[in-house]
């Protein structure tokens, strides 16, 4: 079967990525029924019942002398995991490294610095099921990774991909061209890291003239946390949740100054504000060094369907003028990523509140009706 350019460059991409990943999801085993392996739905997620159920995962990890003929010695390694549970914990043999929640459901954990062939690593799970929904563990992969500044097959083929994506989207009249010269990398070299690692340098060379026109249409990325207010918990829990997640954030951002926080809900700055001041003032001074973004706009993320316009100007107008108070300038940016649809006069409203941008992400949840835009303007009825 002929294969189109972007077919050829994905599978490309595809064998680049097999040197350095590779996924460990069908490898769980259950402890707790004689270590059976966990089976997988359709999806191919690990599923247990709600009610806040325990799930209890293991699996051994033997590093291999190679992934496809490529060297493993010497490469971190870590494992992706992403979960949905209520209470998570993983341990690396035996020591607790990593915990998380439902809004903290994605980990990428060190297992070694080092790899050496044959080490065993032993990864132990408990995950603990919503009250409201099943519990599932949708993801877990293991990367090898260069362990300095270097480059390895995973880094050139997530390189590759936003090349692809790029050109498919803007020049789909390369795709030829590109597939064709990706075509030439030496898969002879494979097992000679050293020589390998040059030919890819080789590779990514002339492929650099795309970095200026890539950075004419590109995303800054932003870290952010979701917390509903109010939904299946008591509110206690929320404020729980804040402090631990705003306690996070700040302390990633000691060891990742390139990390960029955004949060939204003047509510919940004014809960840190008079219960943990020490947080509080941590966030200006982020603020002020524009590591942490204010948005929103709103006292919370408010229901917009049901209430009236006079509440929505209310939320704006409270929110506005406790973020122009305590951080010295209202936001433009509406967020509502968990509103289910949006009343049509609503851009009038944040227009006349200084909001210019509205951002969600729920538009793209109707499985009936599609919506066909991700970046589009926005005008109400009488603008």
């Amino acid at each position: 079967m002929n294969l189109s350019p972007s077919d050829k460059i994905l599978e490309i991409i595809g064998q680049l990525s097999g040197l350095t990943k590779v996924t460990v999801q069908n490898s769980w085993k259950l402890p707790q029924f004689n270590d059976e392996l966990a089976p997988l739905n359709d999806n191919g997620y690990i599923t247990w019942e709600k009610g806040r159920k325990e799930q209890y995962l293991l699996q051994s990890i033997i590093i291999p002398r190679d992934l496809n003929g490529y060297p493993l010695e010497g490469l971190s390694l870590r494992m992706g995991l992403t979960w949905w549970a209520e209470n998570a914990k993983i341990y690396v043999d035996n020591q607790l490294v990593q915990e998380g929640d439902l809004f903290d459901s994605s980990a990428r954990i060190l297992l070694t610095n080092s790899a050496c062939y044959n080490q065993e690593i032993i990864i132990n799970i408990r995950l603990v099921s919503p009250q409201h929904d099943i519990g599932g563990l949708m993801k877990s992969y293991l990367v090898y990774e260069s362990s300095d500044a270097g480059i390895d097959p995973q880094f050139v083929a997530d390189e590759l991909t936003i090349l692809h994506n790029y050109i498919k989207a803007f020049e789909p009249e390369k795709l030829e061209q590109l597939a064709d010269y990706l075509s030439l990398i030496n898969w002879g070299q494979v097992n000679n890291k050293k020589s390998f690692h040059e030919s890819l340098e080789n590779l990514r060379t002339p492929l650099k003239i795309y970095r200026d026109k890539i950075k004419q249409r590109n995303f800054y990325l932003l870290g952010h946390a979701h917390l509903d207010i109010a939904w299946l918990w008591p509110i206690q829990e929320t404020w729980s949740v804040v402090e631990k997640t705003f306690s996070s954030v700040l302390n990633l951002q000691k060891n990742f100054s390139e990390l960029i926080f955004c949060h939204s809900s003047p509510l919940v700055y004014e809960w840190i504000e008079k219960n943990r001041p020490d947080i509080f003032l941590q966030i200006k001074e982020a603020i002020k060094g524009q590591s942490w973004e204010i948005l929103g706009g709103m006292w919370v993320e408010p229901e917009v369907n049901l209430i009236s316009g006079e509440s929505l100007v209310r939320q704006l107008l409270y929110g506005q003028k406790y973020i122009a108070e305590k951080f010295g300038q209202i936001t433009q940016i509406a967020w509502l990523p968990d509103s289910f649809g949006f009343p049509w006069q609503l851009p009038q409203i944040l227009k006349q509140s200084g909001i210019n941008y509205f951002v969600t992400g729920k538009l793209h949840w109707n499985d009936t009706a599609k919506f066909p835009h991700g970046v589009f303007w926005w005008q109400a009825p009488d603008q």
